[in-house]
This record gives structure tokens, C-alpha cells and sequence, in this order.
């Protein structure tokens, strides 16, 4: 499992022209599940994303998490972030979770992060085709494992 964390002063999720998911200031999360993640790992990747020290404090330096904030969590499912690129000239996706797999866990995830953030976790809508758009702010960009 992996998650490719953005923050951003805006984010927002359409599903055929439709906004499903929108936050402002916070992160932007893209995840990716992998065979055999478990609970301890989705548990653990949400702690981690909420307390990752990312935004700034008074003096300038990356020491407040999301949760220092009170920011806002856009969770979206990308199987393509596992993307397994180490040959060839096309992606190989069988690093990803099969979708059935993939969308038990990732629902976990989102439920687990719902539960431990209070201030608001929007989403996408799994399996669907998704436009993102966003505003990084930095840009500050992380790759982020449990």
C-alpha cells in the first residue's frame, strides 16, 4: 500500500460532471492497495497520513500534521499508482490489489479515517473514471508508505 500525498489550499473529485468529493485547505491523498495489506497496514498508513508533519508552523518550518490543522482529507483510490514501471514501455499493473480486494480495503481505510478525523474526509468514487483537479501548495508532494 502507498499513498501519494499533495497539500493543497483546494481539491475536488467529478464523476461525470458531478463534484463528489471537494475539500479546501488539507491533503490530497491518492492511494494505491497492494496484495495482502492488512488492517495493521491500513491502520497504520491512516495515522501516518493524518499525523504526517507537512504544514507549516509560525516560523516557517514543516512541523504541523493535518490534524494540527483541523484540515480536510480528499481520499482517492489510483490503482495506478502501483504501477510496476521497471521494464517495457507500458505500465504492468499486477503490483495493484485485484478490484474486489482493492475496494474492501480501501472502504476500510476510508472508515478508519473517518473515525480518526473528525474535521471531514471526503472521497472519489471507486472504480469509477475520476477527474481531480487541485491546487498543490508548495508544492509539496510526498510518497508515503505504512
Amino acid at each position: 500500500m502507498l499513498a501519494l500525498l499533495q497539500r493543497v489550499t483546494e481539491a475536488a473529485v467529478r464523476v461525470d460532471d458531478a463534484v463528489v468529493g471537494a475539500i479546501g485547505p488539507g491533503l490530497l491523498a491518492l492511494v494505491a492497495i497492494e496484495p495482502g495489506d492488512t488492517e495493521g497496514q491500513l491502520y497504520r498508513l491512516a495515522q501516518r497520513m493524518l499525523g504526517y508533519r507537512i504544514f507549516e508552523d509560525d516560523a516557517g518550518k514543516m512541523n504541523r500534521s493535518l490534524t494540527d490543522i483541523g484540515g480536510k482529507l480528499l481520499l482517492v483510490s489510483q490503482f495506478t499508482l502501483a504501477a510496476d514501471t521497471r521494464s517495457g514501455m507500458r505500465p504492468s499493473f499486477t503490483t495493484a490489489a485485484p478490484p474486489a480486494e482493492a475496494e474492501q480495503r480501501f472502504t476500510r481505510l476510508l472508515a478508519i479515517c473517518r473515525q480518526l478525523h473528525p474535521p471531514g474526509v471526503e472521497t472519489g468514487r471507486f472504480g469509477a473514471h475520476m477527474v481531480i483537479s487541485l491546487v498543490n501548495d508548495g508544492p509539496v508532494t510526498i510518497l508515503l508508505r505504512p
